[in-house]
């Protein structure tokens, strides 16, 4: 697969989740969603910053400030179809597309212990033992998830990189060996 047919596959196939995609067509799309990304970023730099001077008596600084407009559309435009693609991807090596979400899933649990476990110890006496019980336990969950948390993008990445499992699997058959 070209780098143009895999970008008009991820396009038309936005909303598709179903099916495999093969290392090029995700590989690909993912370089042109970097390209755009760098692409944005410059239009932002030169047209949507805002830069600002204070001086005080013995030091000057500069600020630099950008609601990144640009870059908020193209993010927001390529989203689902890089969701679709890296779910047909893990369904290539003979993974759950569910795979692709270990890493939002796992940031939104750290997140989910963190509120409630901190949340749940401010309802009891400052320095009780209720209270340190429940921040301890909150701090003994938290640790190992993000432990994890940084290891689950290596591991998504490491799938993303594998080879097509050969022939036909349970999410249909490889992109490479249909016939076009």
């Amino acid at each position: 697969m070209t780098f143009s047919d895999a970008i008009r596959t991820c396009f038309t196939k936005f909303l598709t989740f179903s099916g495999r995609a093969s290392r090029s067509e995700y590989w690909f799309f993912f370089l042109f969603i970097v390209i755009w990304s760098i692409i944005a970023g410059i239009i932002d730099a030169q047209f949507f910053t805002q830069v600002a001077v204070t001086e005080t008596e013995t030091s000057k600084s500069v600020t630099a400030t950008s609601s990144a407009p640009v870059q908020s559309i193209v993010s927001l435009i390529v989203f689902i179809p890089h969701l679709a693609v890296a779910w047909r991807r893990m369904h290539d090596t003979g993974r759950s597309g569910l795979y692709a979400l270990l890493p939002i899933l796992l940031i939104l649990g750290a997140f989910a212990v963190l509120i409630f476990g901190i949340g749940l110890a401010s309802h009891f006496q400052h320095g009780g033992s209720l209270d340190i019980l429940f921040t301890r336990a909150t701090l003994l969950i938290v640790v190992p998830t993000l432990i994890v948390l940084f290891v689950s993008p290596l591991l998504v990445l490491w799938w993303l990189t594998r080879p097509s499992q050969p022939g036909v699997n349970k999410y249909g058959p490889n992109p490479i060996e249909v016939p076009q």
